[in-house]
């Protein structure tokens, strides 16, 4: 997941929500606390994190490097549950899958929370796991507490935790542990949900999710690649793992709850994206190394059987192998080239030789089992027969074959191994996706290329006009060139008035202004100008009226979301205030009666 991440951080220009996070990120403490009073205090504490880390150094790639250093830590940790929860194996297939899924990488390398509160539930997924096993809950509630703070939404994830435990037929007692638990971080969590309740126009901008939402998702989340080959076998894979048992109930809440949840509220009040329940893509990973580690497993039973051993014989073996600790495959135990054996005894694993005295060795010698009763001979197939030696013969040191024994050790990883390379067959097969999602065109804009385009563009003391005036963050974000533009609207910075763009004059004084104007270059939405859009604010719907109505546009440069054009006034300024002198000025006294002049156009509003 690393190496994945720093392919590409540097792609040369963020986008507008990277942009706040570094605005924002570079003012000092009290003035993020005034801001988190009128905007953005659901992220909050992110801001108050990327304050410390952009004090070390202002840069793009380290405003990215704190979300790849959570997406890293989710893969580890998807790696840890499906180690705990099935084996090793299922943890390293998981791990490796979640780390080559593109939704990750995207999310990886965007200066946002969103990867980090993935990896604060994953913690709290496995906290989960090892609280059921008898650990303290405390760890858990204050993991869930930093996780809510990171961002609200993740409070969904405590559904996919109830199920779970519900699936696991708990005590009362672990359920009071749980809910006390979760009742602390619920209790930190009040005081950001009352505040951010009073700011949900931010989020005005979401729209109802639709069919086409829900089967996007489902692509993204479900496998490596949306189609093809790849996804259809991942879907497989999902299915028969719902048969994992102990996994099944954690990873299966987990990716199906919270977006089901959200997805259902947002039919009545929109509240969807895919990046708030970013976090439950760890669940698919799980189940899709769970149903691999099954298919192995059967296959594996189908080898046994065409070997001639049967299904009760083979588990007798292993039962008898487990109990001494010696974890080998029952291929190895059955054929004698299983790995390892007994490190105490010197018995070769498999074989009943004695690796020290040569002899074969007998079942009263050998380590007996919990109960105490000594472990069972392995069925051998080619047994062998002792080797005769005359008194006087010298005995030959052993010599065991070393290739044969390279194979007996590596071959219980065999199965691993394959499984690591399946893994990198769709991650080579979508490696143009990932090469083409780390340019900065991938992304909604590019602030840094708009910013290029006023510095060659804009001649120093020419009027700039932000519309909406969200994107005054392209000037934040890279002040450099438009030191010497002049930005008409600009009343108050961000900083000092406690707001994300800062506050504008008023409709008044701009149009003042704008009169005096010729030539005005705006930083704007693509799709505005000319729109059918009427903002909010009266400022910008001065701005949206004056410039549609008395300038033409002469040039225009597009990036994505965002757009540079110059604006021509049809009528000079001077020849306006000429008009309007005219026409406030009352006519000359004839001597025969002439028709009033037409009042002005008024003003839309």
């Amino acid at each position: 997941m690393l190496a994945l991440g720093l392919w590409g951080l540097d792609r040369g220009g963020m986008w507008g929500d990277e942009g706040v996070t570094f605005m924002v990120g570079r003012r000092t403490v009290p003035q993020i606390w005034h801001l988190l009073h009128g905007v953005d205090a659901v992220h909050g504490l992110y801001y108050l994190l990327m304050h410390a880390v952009l004090t070390v150094h202002p840069g793009e790639v380290v405003l990215r490097l704190p979300s790849l250093c959570g997406a890293a830590a989710t893969a580890g940790l998807v790696a840890a549950l499906g180690s705990r929860l099935a084996r090793p194996r299922v943890g390293l297939w998981a791990g490796l899958l979640y780390a080559i899924t593109p939704l990750t990488g995207h999310y990886a390398q965007e200066g946002r929370s969103y990867a980090l509160v993935a990896a604060g539930v994953a913690a709290a997924t496995l906290l989960l796991v090892r609280a059921l096993e008898g650990r303290s809950w405390w760890p858990y509630g204050a993991v869930l507490a930093v996780t809510f703070l990171l961002h609200e939404f993740a409070v969904l994830v405590l559904c996919a935790h109830a199920v779970t435990l519900a699936a696991a037929r708990v005590r009362w007692a672990v359920w009071r542990g749980w809910i006390c638990a979760v009742g602390a971080a619920g209790g930190v969590l009040i005081p950001l949900v009352w505040v951010s309740e009073r700011q949900s126009a931010q989020v005005a901008w979401l729209r109802v999710p639709d069919w086409d939402t829900t089967e996007r998702l489902a692509r993204d989340f479900l496998a490596v690649t949306p189609t093809g080959v790849v996804f259809w076998a991942s879907i497989a894979l999902i299915l028969i793992g719902l048969g994992a048992g102990r996994l099944t109930s954690v990873a299966l809440p987990l990716l199906l709850l919270p977006p089901v949840i959200l997805l259902s509220v947002s039919q009545f009040r929109p509240l969807f994206h895919e990046r708030y329940v970013l976090y439950a893509l760890a669940g698919a990973p799980l189940l899709v190394a769970a149903g691999a580690d099954r298919v192995s497993g059967a296959l594996r039973w189908l080898w046994l059987e065409g070997r001639g051993v049967s299904g009760g014989r083979g588990a007798e073996v292993e039962r008898a192998v487990a109990e001494v600790g010696r974890r080998r495959e029952l291929v190895g135990a059955v054929s004698g080239g299983g790995a390892g054996g007994d490190r105490t005894s010197g018995v070769e694993g498999g074989t009943g030789i004695d690796r020290t005295t040569g002899a074969g060795a007998r079942a009263g010698n050998r380590p007996p089992l919990g109960n105490g009763h000594p472990v069972p001979e392995p069925p051998t197939i080619h047994p062998t027969k002792p080797v005769q030696r005359s008194a006087h013969q010298p005995r030959q040191p052993h010599r065991p074959n070393r290739t044969f024994r390279l194979f007996r050790i590596h071959r219980p990883h065999l199965l691993t191994l394959a499984g690591v390379l399946a893994v990198a067959v769709p991650f080579l097969h979508g490696l143009p996706a990932y090469r083409n999602d780390r340019s900065a065109d991938r992304r909604p804009e590019n602030l840094a290329a708009v910013a290029a385009l006023v510095g060659r563009e804009v001649r120093p003391g020419e009027p700039v006009l932000f519309l909406p005036s969200f994107w005054r963050v392209t000037a934040s974000a890279y002040p450099g060139p438009f030191v010497g533009a002049r930005d008409l609207a600009s009343g108050e910075s961000g900083a000092r008035s406690g707001t994300l763009s800062g506050r504008e004059v008023g409709p008044g004084e701009l149009r003042a202004r704008l009169a005096g104007v010729d030539r005005v270059w705006i930083v704007a939405q693509s799709n505005l100008l000319p729109s059918r859009w009427v903002p909010g604010d009266p400022t910008d719907r001065v701005k949206l009226d004056v410039v549609d109505g008395e300038f033409a546009r002469r040039q225009e440069y597009v990036h994505g979301r965002v757009k540079l054009a110059l604006y021509i006034r049809r009528m000079p300024p001077q020849d306006t205030l000429s008009s309007m002198t005219a026409l406030t000025q009352p006519p000359p006294p004839t001597s025969a009666a002439t028709p009033a002049p037409p009042p002005p156009r008024p003003t839309p509003r």
